[in-house]
């Protein structure tokens, strides 16, 4: 069953929807002012995961903004008009919970788990962060050190670097390219004024989803956030719908024209990184792209694991991975390996990907795939959190939520057919590369670096051939 989602005003017909799921009741709800409050009760547990969703991420920029989103990430835990830091931070501690944030490049997120009995506490102090943040300048300040200390600290990792890098290089020079936590340079110079008003700008009630699941009481809830959010001073007496989602349609110039990019690194391992543009979030394809990449780069039983690793030991890790977003995406496949392999591992990666666009999959590979990503998907939802994520994403991204059951008959339904399709279309892309290692910066290897392990000559052989 899909379940949609309409964007219909409070009051009207559709805005409060129920369905029950495996066990589990899921009621929606959307408030005057736009916001839209989703459920889903669980039997048998006594936490509740909540988290506020709002569909601004780092594309959403301006001109003079960038780095804004991550700021407010950072800046709604520093205080309030309520609340200081610390009263924040010991709301949780106090009662064994958690809370975060998280910042992605079409959406911000604000959560946290905890006891049932303590959900009152969670709304209140979540919904004030949400509405009442006053921006400090001296907190401002302050946290603007943390943040360039946490990119610099991203900067340390190669394997960080690689992903950031490739996806940059593929999306180009266009807001969903742009990184999500923002660069030093930007980070350095967004003053307080663009932060305040990217945060008038974007958090508003239109834009607000509040989900919750686990050991909650729908009526309850729906109560308290409309409490909270009045409390905040946000107008909810406007039946008004909620803001319209994405356009899913891409009308820009080709996102990528391939390409290789080095980033010299001081580190022993090379990152390398061969993809190009994938799928969008709501594409029919991303099931049978899910598929693909099980089959591809999924688990120790993968393509990639089986002949890069196993066969002819270039690498410890490899894998492949799709990032969707809403009108475009990206397709990549990773490894570390000895900077003087570098070549022949870029190659035995793309060759991979070209072999089952050309020769396809086998009986074998598909049931072994389909049984990871259902067994992912079942095993995944038993925890509050997951289930949480799923509400604010089908109502943020997707604009309906499957039941576990349809998502299951989905992957099932994939064929071997459209797997091969799917393969043969992203090999034949524009291909990006991204390494991430000791290069001079003409891509050579660095002839200070270490030089690589020596492999046997039957394996160094059928590598060197994959290049030709």
């Amino acid at each position: 069953m899909a379940w949609e989602l309409p964007l219909v005003a409070a009051g009207e017909q559709g805005a409060e929807l129920s369905a029950g799921q495996d066990g589990t009741t899921i009621r929606r709800s959307i408030l005057p002012g736009g916001v839209r409050v989703l459920t889903e009760q669980m039997p048998g547990i006594r936490s509740v995961s909540i988290g506020a969703w709002l569909g601004v991420g780092s594309r959403d920029e301006m001109t003079g903004h960038y780095g804004s989103t991550h700021f407010l990430e950072h800046l709604l835990f520093k205080g309030t008009k309520n609340r200081s830091a610390m009263d924040i931070a010991i709301s949780f501690d106090e009662v064994g919970g958690e809370s975060n944030a998280g910042t992605g490049k079409e959406h911000t997120v604000y959560y946290a788990k905890i006891q049932d009995t303590d959900l009152p506490m969670a709304v209140d102090v979540i919904m004030d962060m949400v509405t009442s943040a006053s921006l400090d300048p001296v907190a401002l300040e302050t946290e603007r050190g943390v943040i360039l200390e946490e990119l610099a600290m991203n900067e340390d990792d190669p394997t960080d670097v690689a992903h950031e890098k490739f996806a940059t290089a593929v999306l180009g020079d266009t807001p969903i390219g742009r990184p999500i936590g923002g660069t030093p340079e930007t980070i350095k110079a967004v003053p307080r004024d663009a932060v305040w008003e990217h945060y008038k700008q974007h958090y508003r009630p239109d834009t607000l989803v509040v989900a919750a699941a686990g050991s909650v009481d729908h009526d309850a809830f729906v109560k308290q956030v409309q409490d909270a959010l009045t409390k905040g001073g946000w107008d909810l007496t406007q039946n008004i719908a909620p803001a319209a989602r994405r356009n899913t349609e891409y009308s820009g110039e080709p996102l990528a024209a391939g390409g290789t990019v080095t980033i010299p690194r001081p580190v022993e391992q090379a990152n390398v990184i061969v993809g190009c543009i994938g799928y969008s979030a709501t594409d029919d394809r991303r099931f049978a792209l899910t598929v693909l990449n099980a089959i591809l780069g999924g688990s120790m039983s993968s393509r990639l694991f089986q002949e890069i690793r196993e066969k002819k030991g270039l690498v410890y890790s490899t894998y492949s991975f799709a990032a969707n977003h809403a009108e475009t995406g990206v397709f990549g496949l990773y490894a570390g390996c000895a900077p003087a392999n570098v070549e022949i591992v870029e190659q035995l990666l793309h060759d991979e990907l070209e072999k089952i666009g050309k020769d396809g999959v086998t009986d074998d590979e598909m049931r072994r795939a389909i049984g990871q990503i259902c067994g992912g998907i079942v095993l995944g939802l038993e925890d509050s959190g997951s289930r949480m994520s799923r509400l604010g994403m089908s109502e943020i991204v997707y604009g309906e939520l499957l039941s576990i059951e349809d998502s299951l008959a989905k992957v099932r339904a994939v064929t071997k057919e459209q797997v091969q399709d799917i393969a043969a279309e992203l090999a034949g892309r524009p291909r990006t590369v991204v390494r991430v290692g000791p290069f001079l910066p003409d891509g050579s290897v660095d002839p200070n670096a270490k030089p690589s392990h020596e492999n046997p000559d039957t394996e160094t052989t059928d590598a060197e051939s994959a290049t030709a």
